[in-house]
């Protein structure tokens, strides 16, 4: 078979030198099994390469191992199609201080040495090798080829997950009604869960639509195409394991079929927007469906993703919040000033201060984030901002569950006498959450002394004045306490994670209930 770079240059030469990009995307070895490199060529590897691909691998970086596969399989072909493979360089060199930048200009210095053409699938470096007068053989990105982990893939499959020594298994179904099934009957062994992980890893480096985005001691996490995978691997996990997931379905606003007064509320109010939910409920379905008709409405729309893994239109930019350096989308959002930029998903102390941040500087956010209620989602900001400035910074909550809207809440905040207390000069800043749709107010949530208090407003049943203004006390001083009140006795509900303050102020509680006439009981769970 004939060399592409051969009958460009219509000569044929001897040595090669491959650079790390060709190593890790396993380029070198499919050169040579289409004759790209013929037979009694030779191919030189610098020691300084083969070092820093031993320290990758000895981090336990994806690419690393990728590269020492890469070696091996080198070194088995060149035997059998009589290729020399030689390693050189100066061994003295100190790897561990050499960057990327410094290992892709010892390469180059190596190929020039030895009148060599370098092997490179790396679009800059082969530029750069070329405007030095450096033969190169650049192999792009090919078309993408099945992979073997795309078998166990089919159109009802959410996700699939390969576990060393354990049968195949996928979730398959729909967000909100799905169920796991066995694939085979037959475990998954070290060896193909570790050529499956070579494959994604290899295909990552070398199509454009992929790239890792992770890559850490023990863990690797890439986005393949539509797939969002996730690779571990000892010592981190005590067994192999890949997790692929795969978006079904991509839906419109008007799949959900939205009234029409909140879809005027994200036409002309909504600015602050939380979209919380259990894993695997929709969220991330119906935050791309929200990004879209945004930027139909002529909103200049962005995300910052990490992973990327949101299937959005071209004229929506995607950030990635791994390969940031600190502050730099801060800053690139503040001075690109977007109309709404689409957080997925919110979830350290760093999240919610870029989240607040960029809201309170005027562009619109939607925030994504797990919850399992609407209202835990509104109180993962508090203590992390003002009291006061939540209205400020979220003014929707959208709560999704199985693949729907469930509830919506608009939130405001007032000036008045807290529901339940009964003197006038208790009046303080509330912050109000109601049902959007039909406005009844659901909680209050307001300071009592030194701490933020979440109240629910119960409907329904009719309290005695004495019994609202016990329970009011008891949940005042406990939060999250659920209280019961049967002829003269009050019951206070509590987790096992409120026990501790249930008994710092057990006494107080107590003397509160006698006080007014009742025998305080205490259950904790």
């Amino acid at each position: 078979m004939e060399s592409r770079f051969f009958a460009e240059n219509k000569k044929f030469p001897d040595n090669f030198v491959p650079d790390h990009s060709s190593l890790i995307g396993g380029i070198v070895t499919k050169l040579i099994l289409s004759n790209e490199i013929p037979e009694l060529s030779k191919i030189y590897i610098h020691k300084t390469l083969v070092s820093f691909i031993e320290k990758e691998a000895f981090e336990g970086k994806a690419v690393g191992l990728a590269g020492i596969e890469e070696l091996q399989r080198i070194r088995e072909l060149a035997k059998e199609r009589n290729i020399e493979v030689e390693i050189v360089g100066d061994s003295q060199r100190v790897f561990s201080q050499v960057d990327i930048l410094e290992l892709s200009r010892i390469v180059r210095e190596l190929a020039i040495s030895t009148e060599s053409v370098l092997i490179t699938s790396d679009k800059i470096a082969s530029q750069i090798a070329q405007a030095t007068g450096i033969k190169t053989l650049y192999v792009p990105a090919s078309a993408s080829k099945r992979l073997k982990l795309e078998d166990f893939f089919d159109n009802e499959t959410m996700s699939v997950h390969l576990i060393e020594d354990v049968p195949p298994i996928a979730k398959k179904g729909r967000p909100g009604s799905w169920s796991f099934v066995q694939l085979s009957d037959k475990p998954i062994t070290r060896a193909e869960i570790q050529s499956i992980f070579d494959e994604i890893v290899e295909t990552a480096k070398s199509r454009e639509d992929s790239f890792i985005e992770i890559d850490r001691s023990g863990s690797t996490i890439v986005q393949l195409g539509a797939y969002r995978i996730v690779i571990v691997r000892p010592p981190l996990g005590s067994k192999w394991m890949i997790t692929a997931v795969k978006p079904l379905v991509k839906l419109s606003l008007e799949d959900y079929m939205l009234p029409e007064k909140l879809l005027e509320r994200f036409k002309k109010r909504a600015e602050g927007i939380l979209i919380a939910g259990a894993p695997g409920m929709g969220k991330t379905t119906f935050a791309q469906a929200l990004a879209e008709f945004y930027q139909k409405e002529g909103k200049i729309v962005t995300t910052i993703e990490s992973p990327r893994d949101m299937r959005l239109s071209p004229q929506i930019v995607q950030y990635s919040k791994h390969f940031a350096e600190k502050d730099e989308i801060h800053d690139i959002l503040l001075l690109s000033r977007p109309d709404y930029t689409f957080f997925d998903e919110l979830r350290g102390d760093d999240d919610f201060k870029l989240y607040v941040d960029l809201r309170l500087a005027g562009i619109g956010m939607v925030g994504v984030l797990h919850a399992t209620s609407p209202i835990d989602a509104i109180q993962r900001f508090i203590n992390r901002v003002e009291l006061g400035v939540i209205p400020s910074i979220i003014d929707t909550v959208i709560f999704i569950d199985r693949g729907q809207i469930s509830k919506v809440y608009e939130i405001t905040i007032t000036v008045k006498l807290p529901t339940g207390l009964k003197e006038v000069d208790l009046a303080r800043p509330v912050i109000e959450v109601k049902d959007f749709l039909t406005s009844e107010l659901e909680y209050e949530i307001y300071t009592f002394g030194e701490q933020t208090v979440v109240v629910p407003i119960k409907r329904g049943k009719k309290v005695e004045a004495g019994e609202e203004r016990i329970i009011r006390q008891i949940e005042t001083l406990v939060p999250g306490a659920e209280v019961e009140i049967l002829g003269k006795t009050a019951t206070v509900k509590l987790s096992g994670e409120n026990s501790r303050l249930i008994m710092k102020r057990a006494k107080r509680l107590k003397r509160i209930a006698q006080k007014m006439g009742y025998d305080l009981r205490i259950e904790t769970e």
